[in-house]
């Protein structure tokens, strides 16, 4: 089974640049991944972060479990930049928002008229 630092090392291989160059890009100290890769140790998290920062078309599920695939697809960004989306939808989700906020006014206001109406009883 292999490691997270092996995964890097297959998107190191997939961004076609030397560990080195890599480090670099994201801050690392130099030979910080050739270290890893060679004491087989694990990633620290705050190299993790820096790492998806870095290269937000990296897939973390995969990075860190191997399940899925490299790289997010392009449709998932796609879906994600409203400003994308066809006119219609940005409508429909835009009613949607709107419906959730008014709910949410609206559950609040009678939370606020419950607590005065607690005060002012006595």
């Amino acid at each position: 089974m292999s490691k997270t630092i092996d995964r890097l090392m297959q998107f190191i291989d997939h961004l076609g640049v030397s560990a080195r160059k890599f480090d670099m890009s994201i801050g690392a100290s130099n030979g910080y991944t050739l270290r890893m890769v060679k004491n087989h140790a694990s990633i620290g998290s705050d190299v993790i972060e820096r790492i998806l920062k870095t290269y937000p078309e990296l897939n973390v599920v995969w990075l860190i479990t191997g399940d899925g695939v490299m790289l997010n697809s392009q449709k998932e960004e796609e879906i994600l930049d409203f400003e994308k989306l066809p006119r219609s939808q940005q409508e429909e989700i835009e009613r949607i928002i709107e419906n959730k906020i008014q709910e949410r006014r609206r559950s609040e206001l009678k939370e606020i008229i419950l607590e005065v109406q607690k005060e002012i009883r006595p």
